[in-house]
């Protein structure tokens, strides 16, 4: 089970003032997406804004 809000393909817009999955879901899936029932979801990738740092070390 994944946490939209640490993925990095979780966006807001600014413009809706709403967060957003940025990865192109099919029905199916933004329907799950949606209702918070995307569990298990094959687009997770943890957000991790050191990941560059710690290559440069």
């Amino acid at each position: 089970m994944s946490n939209c809000e640490s993925c990095m393909y979780f966006g807001y817009d600014e413009e809706f003032e709403e967060y957003y999955c940025e990865v192109n879901l099919d029905e199916d899936e933004m329907q799950k997406f949606l209702t918070d029932t995307f569990q298990g979801c094959p687009y997770y990738r943890l957000e991790d804004e050191y990941k560059t740092v710690r290559r440069q070390m």
